[in-house]
């Protein structure tokens, strides 16, 4: 498959630009590496499009245009199965995707397994559930991550991942809403806000979307925005710890971001799918800072606690106290807008993420957690030692390495072409994210300790 050679917008704001690479000619710290093969089998896909002259009489979404291009990470993956076409017997080692690796814990798949078995059953058979979930994991969930902050089980809203609910929220908000985020970000926030008909136009000379306000996030400020010079926005999209940087907010910080929310009138989405990675004394949970539950709610997820990625389990946490404008709850629209796009998650799946909660549950999580921590420090150790200012990994599964003045996407065409290794470029995640790398966690040891011993190879 030939890779494009037109420009092609990244989702998050930035240009998938195709770049014809000189490695020779170029100043450059890499050297040739020799990595083992592996013989893959490659499938080429090819769809057959029927020609046809009739056009219905619908228009196009006018916001899907303004995307300009695919996802961040299905381009990496078309990226990736090009460069295995190019190199059929490479080992390709994935460290772009943050997909986990490693086996859910025993102790969860035999209670999803056992539910499924019951389904089999008069007694145990069941249909529709409750939209908000079953009551036992609302109730599980509200105890184990926020037992003494206020939160009660009916202020909890079960489904099938903090993604999918990322995009509820937008639809639960409207389109004439005003957001912003840290940019560096995940690009689902992005994206969900220009389908939605938040934004203006892609700007390529800035690479950023009109009426978005992006908060800029560099090692300069500690990867925590200069709320002094940000504008006031409806919604304000806060990950902690944050994807891709891996940096995780300070308490004073998140009371600074609390109160700016609250001198602006603002509603803040908090994203902490990856609390439980948290190394430092920093809040897990933005309902720890006094006076949130006014402000912000809360969004989370199993995947990458308990290998959830394809399975689907997530939450999110709409307080009683969050109000609109009009004193109308927010939880009530929230509700509404559960109930009519959505069934509630598998019954099934949310037997497993009961199991989770339990105290064997929660041991085998944790298990599973520090695995991936490990393979954290192997991969920043790595690059520490070849001289690479490097950040996050301690409150996070991902590694954010600095190449200044380089492209980002130079960097992963470099490190893929010559180590077949999988990274993701950070100007995928918006313009902030130029001149940086983001190196997955999520991966199986011996693939780790190989995969930086061929970055030790490659910039040696």
């Amino acid at each position: 498959m030939a890779l494009s050679q037109a420009s092609i917008a990244s989702s998050s704001s930035a240009f998938f630009a195709q770049t014809a690479l000189d490695f020779k000619s170029r100043t450059s710290r890499a050297q040739t590496v020799a990595v083992p093969a592996k013989t893959v089998g490659v499938c080429k896909c090819v769809a057959a499009l029927e020609k046809t002259e009739y056009k219905t009489q619908v228009n196009r979404n006018a916001n899907m245009a303004k995307l300009q291009a695919g996802y961040l990470f299905p381009e990496i993956a078309r990226r990736r199965n090009a460069h295995l076409q190019k190199h059929p017997d490479a080992k390709i080692i994935p460290l772009g995707i943050g997909d986990t690796t490693e086996p859910i814990p025993e102790y969860i798949t035999s209670a999803m397994a056992k539910r499924a078995l019951a389904m089999s059953t008069l007694e145990g058979y069941s249909g529709y559930g409750p939209e908000q979930g079953e009551k036992p994991l609302r109730v599980a969930i509200a105890k184990t991550f926020y037992g003494d902050l206020g939160i009660e089980e009916d202020d909890i809203f079960v489904s099938d991942g903090a993604k999918c609910d990322i995009s509820r929220l937008q639809v639960l908000f409207g389109a004439d809403k005003t957001i912003a985020v840290q940019d560096p970000s995940y690009p689902a926030y992005v994206d969900s806000s220009v389908i939605m008909g938040q934004t203006g136009q892609y700007q390529k000379s800035v690479e950023k979307f009109g009426n978005i306000e992006y908060m800029r996030c560099t090692p300069d400020n500690g990867f925590f925005p200069d709320l002094s010079s940000t504008k006031r926005t409806d919604i304000i999209f806060f990950c902690s710890p944050n994807n891709p940087t891996g940096s995780a907010a300070t308490r004073e910080q998140l009371t600074q971001l609390v109160k700016f929310a609250k001198d602006n009138g603002s509603i803040i989405v908090y994203d902490s799918a990856y609390a439980m990675y948290m190394s430092d004394d920093n809040p897990r949970s933005i309902f720890e800072i006094p006076g949130a539950k006014d402000v912000a709610l809360e969004t989370s997820s199993f995947s990458k606690y308990a290998g959830f990625t394809g399975v689907r389990l997530g939450w999110t946490v709409v307080p009683k106290q969050l109000q609109y404008s009009d004193g109308f709850p927010v939880a009530k629209d929230f509700n509404r807008i559960v109930c009519t796009c959505f069934n509630g998650a598998s019954t099934i799946v949310q037997a497993g993420g009961l199991a989770c909660l339990q105290p064997e549950g929660l041991k085998a999580m944790h298990g599973v957690i520090n695995f991936y921590k490990e393979n954290t420090k192997i991969i920043m150790e790595t690059f520490n030692s070849l001289g690479f200012n490097v950040y996050g990994g301690t409150n996070a599964p991902y590694v954010w390495v600095h190449f200044p003045g380089q492209s980002s996407w130079d960097v992963f065409a470099e490190i893929l072409e010559k180590t077949h290794v999988v990274t993701t470029p950070g100007s995928g995640f918006g313009p902030g994210g130029e001149g940086f790398i983001r190196v997955s966690a999520f991966g199986h040891r011996e693939n780790i300790l190989e995969a930086c011993k061929r970055f030790k190879q490659l910039y040696k």
